[in-house]
């Protein structure tokens, strides 16, 4: 019987792993659910709604899926995995209450306190606390992050040093005005300082497997500036990943979470997105994503050279055997997104020199928000592609994409032209910008093994 994969979702994240799950020996054939236009050059693209956990277990059987992926967090939380599960299929994603740590900040925050993982100082409000949310923000001396505390697409989230700024943040979620009902209860928190890093683990129950790190661009702007966004962009390896940090984060954050949910009745299957922020005080968790970062997952599977396959299906199955292996090259991605994103971004314009981009060696052009019109394909988002390359260390790999990004065009068309340029002036200044495994004064971390149960060792 031919092994069939079903990747649930419709964006860069699940173009990304599509791409990277047809290259396995161990797949036949990859579907998409609904997929896009980048996705049909790998296997077949089904209308379903994402979100309906009982039409989306329905399709994973009419195809016989070995294994179903749900990218997004959305039908996470609408328990698409457990929907799945209920039907016999290995599905890669955690159970709607295990995602309620996306979903719902609150719990997830409820979650760190319980299990001892550092996190910033915060407290939870509600519709009609406006008075003591306003409280709060003096004792935190400038420094505000108001959050709403239901899913918002990655922007759901002010950063700012002005009282005013997040008081107004703080009216519009728990009014209702932003979010709607995401917004109504909201997670205010200490804003913290220092590099922000993504770190991804593969879960199964109390067991977790490093599976790698990236750092991410969020806003909108060259050199940070503007709103937050989705992810403008993503590299790695970065220097500031070492061995020693992974270790602190899986034994004080990723492990301790895992027994947590697992006290809880919500055992994790899938991968855990650990946002972290590393302080003068050491790591401290920012947030946790339950599915892979959009765009870190388009850098990741450029530099995973062992069987994503095997991997994502053993978290689905409950042992975590395969050692991960990644290349020696550096990975970058850069994202192209509309006009007026993220506010209110335009779409239905044709984009040209997609051909062009993907024939350039090292580059893979991954599809975030396009559709097809006619013999067009045009923008249908936001984030509308993820330019990725390759190359022996980050200097090529940016030279490569953005080199790339040179032959696309759309009107309006946006993009960060700093991506990774920060890291690569620090590293010139202490090692001569040598960004690649085992540079002088870059650690890049190695990924780590599996807990067996009940031990806090390494094998």
């Amino acid at each position: 019987m031919p092994t069939r994969v079903l990747v649930v979702g419709a964006g860069g994240r699940e173009h990304a792993l599509a791409w990277k799950l047809a290259r396995s020996s161990s797949v036949d054939e990859v579907i998409a659910a609904p997929g896009n236009p980048g996705m049909e050059d790998i296997g077949e693209c089904i209308t379903v709604d994402a979100n309906d956990a009982n039409a989306v277990a329905y399709l994973a059987d009419k195809v016989d899926a070995a294994l179903v992926v749900v990218g997004p967090e959305e039908p996470l939380v609408h328990g698409v995995a457990d929907a799945v599960r209920a039907r016999g299929r290995a599905c890669f994603g955690p159970s709607a209450a295990a995602a309620q740590l996306e979903g719902s900040k609150a719990f997830m925050k409820d979650v760190l306190v319980a299990a001892g993982v550092p996190t910033a100082r915060h407290a939870v409000f509600q519709a009609g606390q406006e008075s003591d949310a306003a409280a709060f923000l003096d004792t935190l001396d400038g420094r505000y992050v108001v959050k709403t505390n239901g899913l918002a697409a990655g922007k759901g989230v002010v950063v700012t040093g002005h009282r005013a700024e997040a008081v107004d943040a703080v009216g519009s979620y728990l009014s209702g005005a932003a979010f709607g009902d995401a917004g109504r209860t909201c997670v205010i928190e200490e804003r913290l300082d220092g590099p922000e890093l993504s770190l991804f683990a593969l879960c199964a129950g109390t067991d977790a497997l490093v599976l790698g790190c990236a750092q991410d661009h969020k806003r909108i702007g060259d050199g940070d500036t503007g709103p937050n966004t989705g992810g403008m962009g993503a590299f790695a390896p970065t220097p500031v990943v070492t061995d020693a940090l992974v270790a602190e984060v899986m034994d004080r954050a990723i492990l301790p979470t895992l027994d947590e949910l697992t006290r809880r009745g919500a055992e994790y299957h899938g991968v855990l997105y650990c946002g972290l922020m590393l302080t003068s005080n050491g790591a401290k968790v920012l947030e946790y994503n339950v599915r892979f970062g959009d765009p870190e997952c388009q850098v990741l599977v450029r530099r995973i050279e062992s069987d994503l396959f095997a991997h994502l299906h053993e978290s689905a199955t409950g042992r975590l055997l395969t050692p991960v292996r990644e290349t020696d090259d550096a990975a970058l991605v850069v994202v192209l997104a509309s006009e007026r994103y993220p506010a209110s971004p335009r779409t239905g314009d044709p984009i040209e020199g997609l051909d062009a981009a993907g024939a350039r060696d090292g580059v893979v052009v991954f599809h975030a928000g396009t559709r097809r019109d006619g013999d067009d394909i045009v923008t249908a988002g936001g984030r509308v592609l993820g330019i990725s390359a390759t190359g022996r260390d980050v200097h090529e790999a940016r030279a490569a994409a953005y080199a790339a990004i040179d032959d696309i065009s759309w009107p309006g068309m946006q993009f960060r032209s700093d991506i990774a340029e920060a890291m690569m002036r620090q590293a010139s200044e202490s090692d001569g910008g040598a960004i690649r495994r085992g540079a002088s004064g870059a650690s890049v971390q190695t990924p780590l093994g599996a807990r067996a149960a009940g031990e806090r060792g390494w094998r």
